[in-house]
């Protein structure tokens, strides 16, 4: 079932357009997002992983973390939507969230997801116009992308102790296609714990990408990793570029342009 009063989530399962908007939001990424959809008085609880905007830290409902939502601090707040996701949100709690409220799951796993997911909150919030546009923009600046030159090989860490990479079937390797880099590790699901020193002699790699999150990478890092390959070269990411969908793919395509330059440029000089 899929009508006016209706969306179907990323799941399959059909969510009731609420006619009272009050939202918690379970997802860093969504919650930037609502903001940009001007839901500023709708928005009643987020985690504190919600970080952007800085200010709603102070003026909403902080309900725990993505991985450990208070339940009962939620249903206090009595929600007439609740936003989660398939990646971030532990599944035995959202089924524990849909007893209080209608809970949307979104399930982004490339561009074309992403957007559909931005339509479908603007549809759930009223806000559907400010969604239309902000679509239209993220197209029309990926459209605009222009990147030239051959797809740089890359191995992109998001974890140390252990090493951890991106398989081929996350957002992060689809969207680092976008700025055309190569996952070495494409073949791989999920997050693979990896031996960098084995995995840079089992394929070709011309650049590593340390990711500023979930791990913050700093320089010495770099100066860590460049012991073992110093013919390699490293470099730090904004992770929030690679791994936020929402309204933070407004800024992605300038992004990936100049992170293509730096990378090319790193790869020319060794």
């Amino acid at each position: 079932m899929h009508n006016a009063e209706a969306v179907v989530d990323q799941l399959g399962v059909t969510i009731p357009i609420p006619a009272t908007v009050r939202i918690v939001c379970l997802v860093p990424f969504i919650t930037e997002l609502l903001y940009h959809l001007q839901l500023h008085d709708n928005v009643v609880g987020i985690t504190k992983y919600c970080t952007q905007p800085a200010h709603w830290a102070s003026t909403k409902c902080i309900i725990g973390g993505t991985k450990n939502v208070a339940i009962d601090a939620i249903q206090l707040l009595k929600p007439t939507l609740i936003i989660a996701s398939k990646e971030e949100n532990m599944p035995d709690q959202v089924m524990a969230l849909k007893k209080c409220s209608a809970v949307y799951t979104s399930n982004v796993v490339d561009l074309i997801s992403a957007l559909q997911m931005i339509q479908h909150i603007g549809q759930l919030t009223h806000s559907t116009a400010l969604a239309k546009v902000m679509c239209a923009t993220i197209k029309s600046r990926f459209n605009a992308l222009q990147i030239s030159g051959l797809p740089i090989p890359i191995l992109y860490l998001i974890w140390r102790k252990p090493y951890m990479s991106i398989g081929g079937d996350t957002y992060i390797s689809n969207m680092l296609t976008l700025a055309h880099c190569t996952n070495v590790l494409a073949h791989y699901t999920r997050y693979p714990q990896v031996d960098v020193t084995t995995i840079s002699m089992a394929y070709t790699i011309q650049a590593i990408l340390l990711s500023s999150e979930p791990f913050p990478f700093k320089q010495k890092h770099i100066e860590e990793l460049q012991i073992l390959l110093p013919n390699t070269p490293i470099l730090l990411v904004d992770g929030a570029m690679c791994s936020w969908y929402g309204s933070k793919l407004l800024e992605v395509p300038a992004y990936f342009e100049s992170l293509y330059k730096t990378i090319s440029n790193a790869v020319v000089k060794c």
